[in-house]
């Protein structure tokens, strides 16, 4: 099955930019891309039901994983296991952009958003 990214919609959530390529969809997970803006931030979370794998697409971010600091760069990986707790940021002056799964599938009502 074809998913086409012109077809999917952009969902605004706290300065970046989802579009999410399994919504409505099921499956046993979920995938999405994400933009983030040069000095945008993720606040911290953590997950309840999902493991989360983070793949830079382009750029560079910082993340912060149970109080370690995690740099990547383009084609760096950063996996964040259920019920770690973790935030990023762009703390640079172009856009980066990442690919994120779920496994199991993204279910906002078991998302925690600390901040």
């Amino acid at each position: 099955m074809k998913i086409g990214r012109e077809s999917l919609k952009v969902v605004e959530f706290g300065g970046l930019e989802i579009r999410d390529y399994t919504a409505e969809r099921d499956g046993s997970s979920s995938m999405a891309e994400i933009t983030v803006p040069a000095g945008t931030r993720h606040k911290r979370a953590w997950s309840k039901r999902s493991d989360k794998y983070y793949y830079v697409i382009d750029g560079r971010l910082s993340f912060i994983v149970d109080n370690q600091v995690v740099d990547l760069s383009t084609g760096d990986a950063c996996i964040i296991r259920r019920g770690a707790r973790f935030s990023y940021e762009n703390k640079t002056v172009a856009v980066a952009k990442l690919l994120l799964v779920h496994t199991p599938s993204f279910d906002l009502a078991e998302e925690v958003f600390e901040e």
